[in-house]
């Protein structure tokens, strides 16, 4: 059978089409990593081909167009987050536990570990109550340079032999890229801490790792903003990632931040990642805090971080909000 010269341009066109798809869609990942003028005039120089160097330079300006570099197309991209981008809930499996399954998966723990005697004691209370994971600072960034900072690596090598002999996840915020390869053997989580949610080179970095990561919502973010650099991590290649409302800062004082319950329904509306609460940082009050915890359930979160300390008067960071065992248990049980 002769081929005619139609169905051979037909069959170049198709493949260039396809190349083309990938082109912008690779372009849509790389974008915040090229130089773009730099990039295009590197091609051209290079380019010895049949097109004149002003239709090549046209050609790949427009990809770059395409793939959302140099404009501002970001809301009319269909996002990774997006349920348009996936419908399905994505659940985040962690030690046996579905973080955005059907049931209910919470995260307790203290605020920063300050020792293997205090972080154990709590580990082992969760432990005896059924829970699989637990949260602690090893690095804390705090408002002053002259509050407790944290233990670094040592609080991670803490961290992990509670893991090994508690059988507990284990979950820690990192606060710099180079943290990424150092707290990867001892963490099942990372955390990216409100300060740090729009930190965009700690984001990617953590994208480029296959480690579960839990992002808080900045202290003034707006839910868009919040859901942008959530985009940042996926789009490093990382699927695993949990949301986490932590209230934000307005002008009232009653509590330590505002707790924007609304957040959690829109989210959930927006995207298929799951969504948690955390009632500590958000209310600063312990006395409230359960009814904050069943007013995010309620309204559709897939679980509760709140911490926990064996002395909080003693405790080195957050003494007033840290639940002692007697005020966790009654937290505990009276959640749904």
């Amino acid at each position: 059978m002769t081929v005619s010269r139609e169905d051979e341009l037909f069959e170049i066109d198709m493949e260039l089409l396809k190349l083309l798809d990938e082109r912008i869609q690779k372009g849509a990942i790389a974008r915040h990593d090229v130089d773009e003028a730099a990039y295009i005039q590197k091609l051209t120089s290079i380019y010895d081909g049949a097109a004149p160097g002003e239709l090549v330079e046209k050609l790949i300006q427009s990809l770059f167009n395409e793939s959302g570099k140099g404009r501002d197309h970001g809301a009319e991209r269909r996002m990774l987050y997006s349920r348009e981008s996936k419908r399905s809930d994505t659940i985040v499996e962690v030690n046996g536990h579905e973080i955005g399954g059907p049931g209910t998966v919470n995260i307790f723990g203290p605020c920063a570990v300050e020792s293997y005697r205090q972080t154990a004691e709590v580990a082992a209370m969760l432990k005896e109550k059924g829970l699989g994971i637990i949260r602690g600072g090893a690095y804390k960034p705090r408002t002053s340079p002259y509050d407790f900072q944290g233990l670094g690596e040592e609080g991670l090598r803490i961290l992990s032999r509670i893991r090994e002999e508690y059988g507990l996840a284990v979950i820690s915020e990192i606060t710099a890229p180079g943290h990424v390869e150092l707290a990867r053997p001892h963490l099942d989580i990372f955390q990216i801490g409100a300060r740090n949610m729009q930190n965009f080179e700690l984001l990617k970095a953590v994208g480029r790792s296959q480690t579960p990561v839990l992002l808080k919502r900045g202290l003034s973010a707006t839910v868009e903003e919040f859901l942008y650099a959530a985009e940042y991590i996926l789009a490093e290649g990382n699927p695993r990632v949990i949301l986490c409302e932590r209230g934000i800062r307005t002008y009232e004082k009653s509590t330590r931040n505002t707790l924007d319950i609304s957040a959690v329904p829109l989210l959930k509306q927006a995207t298929h990642l799951p969504v948690m609460v955390d009632v500590t940082h958000s209310t600063g009050r312990k006395e409230i805090m359960a009814e904050c915890a069943k007013a995010a359930l309620a309204a559709g979160a897939d679980g509760i971080m709140a911490e926990v300390h064996p002395e909080p008067d003693a405790a080195l960071s957050d003494s007033k909000q840290q639940m002692s065992f007697t005020e966790f248990e009654d937290f505990y049980t009276n959640l749904p």
